[in-house]
C-alpha cells in the first residue's frame, strides 16, 4: 500500500451546528482544497439560518490542550483562527501559538454583526489587538471591523486602502480589508508591510464581480480558511488571496439554497 503526507490546517475557532460557518465551515474548506483539516474548538453554538439560540464557551484550558495535541502529533502548516469572544482564550491562543513557533497564521477578526453590533467586550478587543494580530501573517477584517480597529472611516476605495496600511503599520502583519455592500463590493485590498525601512506599505487590490445572493452565511470564514489553505500550500499571500476569493466566488455561484435565512455557500461546488 502506498502512504503519502499532505499539509495540515489547523482552525481555532466555534461551532457552527448548522454546518454553515465556523469550524464546519472551515474543515469544509480545508477538504475542498485536498488538505487534512485539524481543530481547536473555542466555543458550541446552537444555531440555525435565522440566528443563533445558545453559545456554551470551552474554557482557556481545554482550548491550551487542543492545540497542544496537535501541535505534538500532526503540527500545521498554517493556522486559521474565527471568532473568540473571551479575553482569556485569546491570550491562551497566542501563548500557545508563540509556543509552538506557529506558522501562516491568519485571523479573521470577528468584532462586528452585518447589523453592525458589536460581538465581543471590550477587554476581549484589547486582548485580541495586543496579543493575537501581532502574531498574524495576515488578518482579514471587512469595513466594519477595519473602521473598528483603525478608528477610520471607510467611504471609498481610497479609504479603504489608506486604513489597510494604517492597520499594518499599527500591528507589523499584512491585512485585507474586505469591501463591503457599500464600498466597492466584492473588491479587496491588501496591504503588506514594505521591506524598505520607512516607506509605506505595498497595496495590492483584488477585484472579483459580486454574486448577488442572500446566502451569505460564513463567506469570511470560509474566505480566510481558504486564504490559510493556500499558504498551507507555499502560495505567496497574494496568490493565497486570489485563490481563496476564486475558491468562494465559485462556491457563492454555486447556488445552494437551504435553510429559511441566510443560507450556507456551496463548499464542494468544485466536486
Amino acid at each position: 500500500m502506498q502512504t503519502k503526507t499532505i499539509p495540515a490546517v489547523l482552525s481555532i475557532a466555534g461551532s457552527d451546528s448548522s454546518g454553515g460557518a465556523g469550524i464546519q465551515a472551515d474543515i469544509k474548506t480545508i477538504a475542498a482544497h485536498r488538505l487534512f483539516a485539524e481543530t481547536a474548538i473555542t466555543a458550541l453554538t446552537a444555531q440555525n439560518t435565522t440566528g443563533v439560540r445558545a453559545v456554551q464557551e470551552a474554557t482557556p484550558e481545554f482550548v491550551a490542550q487542543q492545540i497542544d495535541a496537535v501541535f505534538e502529533d500532526i503540527p500545521p502548516a498554517a493556522v486559521k483562527i474565527g471568532m473568540v469572544s473571551s479575553a482569556a482564550i485569546i491570550e491562551t491562543i497566542a501563548e500557545r501559538l508563540k509556543y509552538w513557533n506557529a506558522v501562516n497564521i491568519v485571523v479573521d477578526p470577528v468584532m462586528v454583526a452585518t447589523s453592525g453590533a458589536r460581538l465581543i467586550s471590550e477587554d476581549a478587543v484589547e486582548a485580541l489587538t495586543e496579543r493575537l494580530l501581532p502574531l498574524a501573517t495576515v488578518i482579514t477584517p471587512n469595513v466594519m471591523e477595519a473602521e473598528a480597529l483603525s478608528g477610520m472611516s471607510i467611504e471609498s476605495s481610497r479609504d479603504q486602502a489608506l486604513v489597510a496600511q494604517a492597520l499594518v503599520e499599527r500591528f507589523g502583519c499584512a491585512v485585507l480589508v474586505k469591501g463591503g455592500h457599500n464600498v466597492n463590493d466584492a473588491n479587496d485590498v491588501l496591504a503588506e508591510p514594505s521591506p524598505g525601512t520607512g516607506d509605506a506599505p505595498e497595496v495590492t487590490w483584488f477585484r472579483h464581480e459580486r454574486v448577488v445572493t442572500e446566502n451569505t452565511h460564513g463567506t469570511g470564514c470560509t474566505l480566510s480558511s481558504a486564504i490559510a489553505c493556500g499558504l498551507a500550500q507555499g502560495r505567496t499571500l497574494p496568490e493565497a488571496i486570489d485563490q481563496a476569493k476564486t475558491y468562494l466566488t465559485g462556491a457563492l455561484a454555486a447556488g445552494l439554497d437551504l435553510g429559511h435565512g441566510s443560507g450556507p455557500v456551496d463548499h464542494m461546488w468544485a466536486y
